[in-house]
């Protein structure tokens, strides 16, 4: 079953730092989980995954909240495969599209970024693009091996509607997207969603299982 969540617009998050944004939305935003182990057999470990949502006139915003076993940051520079460290992403498409935009980030902040029609041929964004993401790692910038342990993190996002061409008039207005974790290269490698998805093999690259998104007045 598909999933959905309506998005409220909450004043002021534009002037905040991103550390106090997460605090806000953590108050103010509602909470998702992110709960489907669609590949259960081969990949069973589900670390505790949750993201809060609101937006502004300008941003959306996406704060994810991980608790796991297993914490990589290998990939420090944009455009890198940072699924393969601890990795939360988001992707959507919007009304009227036939591409849609996948955002990609490990814990500390690091992105891959692009719009595409399909899994193959993106069209990466570009240096200026990815600065314009607001983002808050509460696991610091630097890289990092795997580390073993107990670990809570978040990662805070602001996404320009500009970037995925969204106006400002657009509102109140209905996306489609879905919300993953993922690390490809830990001990503990795993494939988790927000919105179910039914393929065989892990694969996020699916909008046909996009879920609903409602982004409010």
């Amino acid at each position: 079953m598909k999933k959905r969540v309506t998005v409220p617009r909450i004043e002021g998050l534009d002037e905040m730092k991103m550390d106090a944004v997460c605090e806000r939305l953590e108050v103010e935003a509602p909470k998702c989980g992110i709960n489907s182990v669609n590949w259960s057999d081969e990949f069973p470990y589900h670390p505790i995954t949750v993201f809060s949502i609101a937006r502004s006139d300008k941003y959306l915003y996406i704060n994810f909240f991980v608790r796991c076993n297993y914490l990589r940051a290998v990939n420090h520079t944009n455009n890198s495969p940072v699924s393969e460290d601890s990795c939360v992403e988001f992707f959507m498409q919007v009304p009227g599209s036939d591409e849609y935009w996948n955002f990609e980030f490990n814990c500390i902040g690091a992105v891959n970024a692009s719009h595409r029609k399909d899994r193959k041929n993106p069209t990466r964004l570009n240096e200026e693009e990815i600065a314009s993401i607001r983002r808050y790692a509460s696991c610091g910038t630097s890289p990092f091996q795997e580390l073993e342990g107990l670990f809570s993190w978040s990662l805070a996002v602001a996404i320009p509607f500009e970037l995925v061409g969204i106006s400002s008039d657009s509102f109140p207005l209905e996306i489609r997207g879905n919300f993953y974790k993922c690390a490809s290269q830990t001990s503990m490698p795993h494939y988790i969603s927000w919105s179910p998805i039914e393929t065989e093999t892990p694969n996020f690259h699916c909008p046909e299982f996009f879920g609903q998104i409602l982004l409010c007045d």
